[in-house]
């Protein structure tokens, strides 16, 4: 895998070409804050499927009642892919983690088959584990559609999983990548890139940046994604405006969208036009990278998690996008058939 900065845009499958362009221009304009690029050249997961050897439960408030504990267990499955299984919900499947079982990308992912009943919130900091941990087949059991949130973002997430402990299944693992380089464009000078994995390389690289209108700015990250990248990453908190922060405590409550309950000083980072209202993490230079950290892995790598049981090689480059750009991009790659088996 080269390091190249000079993308090819490649064939835009959605979006203005005009808009992709100017946007990218931007893009090229922000520096490179972080890099951690593997230099060995390796890849550094299994090439056998994986689930767990044992259970792992975690638990903590819930994200949208707030006061009410809620627990995941990570379990081992002997089925392809990644399951949700509602234990509150005895009559129904489970349903398989796949975009074809996304719900909604409007404020966070959800996933539901069945019941409308049988579904799963904010489901973006859980699955994401499967590409930063190269976990393959795995049984997600909760007893509500709340998941918990912790103060340590998905960290405690991981540790759980490395409780339960990674072990092979015997059979081989299956990677896809794009059959050519293809760019998607948002309405807002926001894009992302795919370009396909050279010949015989199955790993995964990010070069994504934000451009936020507040204390954030502008921020970008290059690093490819091993065990360790995503487990440094895994303890970037997903960040909200103090607007958005006093919504969700206020009139927010009323309405299912913003009713973030669980929302508190400790798990989320606060931010205004010109000050942090919460401790920011990951601080480079000048800087708390905390924001694009969390974007880049427990938000884009959860959307690209949604390729059914398979792990995706290549390189992701993403400028200012957010759930539902990515989802939609992952759901057109299936949708003109540009997804292709390594």
């Amino acid at each position: 895998m080269s390091e190249t900065l000079d993308y090819r845009i490649g064939r835009i499958v959605f979006g203005e070409e005009a808009a992709i362009t100017a946007a990218y221009e931007q893009f090229r304009q922000i520096e490179i804050d972080e890099k951690r690029l593997d230099e060995s050249g390796a890849y550094r997961y299994s090439l056998k499927r994986t689930t767990l050897e044992g259970e792992a439960p975690v638990a903590g408030v819930g994200t949208f009642q707030g006061s009410a504990k809620q627990t995941i267990t990570f379990a081992p499955s002997t089925r392809p892919g990644w399951w949700i299984r509602r234990m509150d919900q005895p009559r129904e499947l489970d349903t398989k983690v796949d975009i074809s079982n996304l719900w909604t990308s409007a404020q966070n992912l959800v996933l539901r088959s069945g019941s409308p009943h049988n579904y799963l919130r904010m489901v973006e900091h859980i699955i994401a584990l499967k590409l930063g941990m190269g976990l393959d087949d795995v049984v997600l059991k909760v007893n509500s559609g709340d998941p918990p949130l912790f103060d340590q973002s998905s960290l405690p997430l991981v540790k759980a999983v490395e409780h339960g402990k990674i072990v092979e299944t015997g059979a081989d693992a299956s990677w896809v990548t794009v059959k050519e380089p293809v760019a998607f464009g948002g309405t807002r000078g926001d894009f992302l890139l795919v370009l396909p994995a050279e010949k015989g390389d199955k790993r995964l690289r990010i070069d994504c940046a934000i451009s936020w209108n507040s204390i954030i700015g502008k921020e970008r990250l290059l690093f490819d994604v091993t065990p360790e990248t995503f487990r440094y990453a895994s303890y970037a908190r997903t960040n909200a405006t103090y607007k958005q922060y006093i919504l969700a405590k206020t009139v927010g409550k009323l309405f299912a969208a913003t009713r973030n309950l669980g929302y508190n000083e400790r798990n989320i980072l606060i931010h205004g036009k010109k000050r942090y209202h919460t401790e920011p993490r990951f601080k480079v230079g000048e800087k708390f990278l905390e924001p694009v950290w969390h974007r880049a892995t427990l938000d884009l790598m959860a959307a690209f998690a949604l390729t059914s049981h398979d792990r995706f090689a290549g390189t992701i480059v993403s400028y200012r996008a957010g759930h539902t750009l990515d989802c939609d991009a992952v759901r057109a790659l299936y949708r003109n058939d540009l997804i292709c088996s390594i």
